[in-house]
């Protein structure tokens, strides 16, 4: 899910703003540490100040003690983190409530294609019905036209029968002339 807009500046400064912040709070942690009390030096462990280096070997370098960084405060640190999270998380949901919207409008779409179709095969049913009953009552009329053909077809071979045997005839000398 990618996020727009607002929520997307916000969630990129979630990703650039931990090394910044954590340098600004390492720079307000050691101007703090010079101010508190005695009873915080246990807490943030002392910086230990450079030497000068009064070496002159030419090229070869002093070690010098490594330092931890001093503590940064920790409830502005979860708050940040909760602010972002709550950024972050709220992108998340809007995402999905869109997805949802949107699936939403695809099956009310869906919905509305097969209620169309429906209707369509309604009055595809419907008129086949329609035919039905009209081919049902012209069927008398089409067993007449089926007798009929079958007569003149019969017909029909009775008066090949009747050329036939009257040509028979005219071959024929007729007997009773003599």
């Amino acid at each position: 899910m990618a996020a727009i807009g607002d929520d997307a500046a916000a969630m990129d400064s979630i990703s650039r703003a931990p090394a910044a912040h954590l340098a600004a709070l390492n720079a307000a942690a050691s101007a703090s540490s010079h101010t508190e009390g005695p009873e915080d030096v246990t807490e943030s462990p002392a910086v230990a100040p450079k030497k000068p280096s009064t070496n002159n070997d030419g090229g070869v370098e002093t070690a010098e003690e490594a330092v931890e960084p001093a503590e940064p405060d920790i409830n502005e640190l979860c708050t940040d983190m909760f602010e972002k999270m709550a950024i972050f998380l709220q992108g998340e949901l809007t995402g999905t409530c869109e997805d949802y919207r949107l699936l939403e409008n695809m099956n009310k779409l869906t919905s509305l294609k097969y209620m169309e179709m429906k209707d369509i095969s309604i009055n595809i049913s419907r008129n086949l019905q329609d035919l039905n009953n009209k081919y049902a009552s012209l069927q008398p009329y089409l067993d007449q036209i089926n007798q009929i053909e079958e007569q003149v077809s019969s017909l029909e071979q009775a008066a090949y029968k009747l050329d036939a045997y009257s040509k028979k005839l005219e071959l024929t000398p007729c007997m009773t002339e003599t």
